[in-house]
């Protein structure tokens, strides 16, 4: 494996908002990429930023958001459509290479938007909903799951983590594209649905409840790498809370996602 230079000045835009967040915890989980100067933007504002452009000023991306998804409307949680120039925008800015690393719950952005599953590598649906021609019911969630963590792959995003780790987070029980990932990182949690409760119910005002409510075992990935375009992408499903995002492993694999995804390694990777 080659060694990745880290010493160039870069730049890193870190997007939140479009779902509750502990806004000093997440600023933490980045602190210590002293390599990179932050620039924390909010949705919706951050919309403006996803363009080729931001692939010049931008030499990497953290989604920390959940645009798309309307939870003022009467029927909430009512999926948006994006603006086609904002859609447009957003993939022509892959097409240049910025790399894009996306944690938790933007797993969950842009549900009426086919290709943004496809970007990340799966979705969690907070109502039922089509996914890749096929129908799939809300999905599950799980907060406080005290799990370990298990790397899977030799790979520049799990240097330096330990082979299992602990973690207290929130799990997701959703689809995954596994075959059109590269496996980084698994749970040792049980991911069936008597595990889960039903999102739709959450948001109905019903937490915990799994009633009348079903769906498909689900994937034990918790971390994974893959690429659109010519953009480096890596999801990892962790940072629920400020335990979470205060998790040193944690910390450590999103720092070396964030250095990975802007490094010429990656986009060779993604050119091969």
């Amino acid at each position: 494996m080659s060694i990745i230079d880290y010493s160039a000045p870069r730049r890193l835009l870190a997007v939140a908002r479009g779902h509750p967040y502990e806004r000093e915890a997440f600023a933490g989980l980045l602190q210590g990429l002293d390599d990179f100067d932050v620039c924390h933007v909010e949705q919706p504002a951050a919309q403006l930023c996803f363009t080729a452009r931001a692939a010049r000023e931008f030499d990497a991306i953290v989604c920390y958001d959940m645009p798309g998804v309307d939870f003022t409307a009467p029927d909430a949680p009512r999926p948006v459509t994006p603006d086609p120039a904002f859609a447009r925008d957003f993939l022509a800015m892959l097409e240049q290479g910025v790399g894009v690393v996306f944690l938790h719950h933007a797993l969950a952005a842009w549900p009426a938007w086919p290709e943004y599953a496809e970007i990340i590598g799966g979705r969690f649906h907070y109502r039922p909903a089509q996914l890749r021609g096929q129908p799939w019911p809300d999905s599950g969630y799980r907060h406080a799951v005290h799990h370990r963590v298990t790397t899977v792959a030799a790979h520049p995003v799990t240097a330096g983590i330990p082979a299992h780790f602990d973690m207290t987070d929130e799990l997701y029980l959703c689809p995954v594209f596994e075959a059109d990932v590269v496996p980084l990182l698994r749970s040792d949690y049980d991911f069936h649905p008597d595990n889960f409760y039903s999102a739709a119910r959450a948001v109905a005002g019903e937490l915990h409840s799994r009633a009348g409510w079903s769906h498909p075992p689900g994937s034990s990935l918790v971390g994974w790498a893959k690429h659109w375009g010519a953009s480096p992408i890596v999801y990892l499903q962790g940072g629920d809370d400020a335990a979470a995002l205060g998790n040193a492993h944690f910390r450590r694999l999103v720092h070396n996602a964030v250095r990975w995804v802007a490094s010429d390694e990656a986009r060779d990777w993604v050119a091969r």
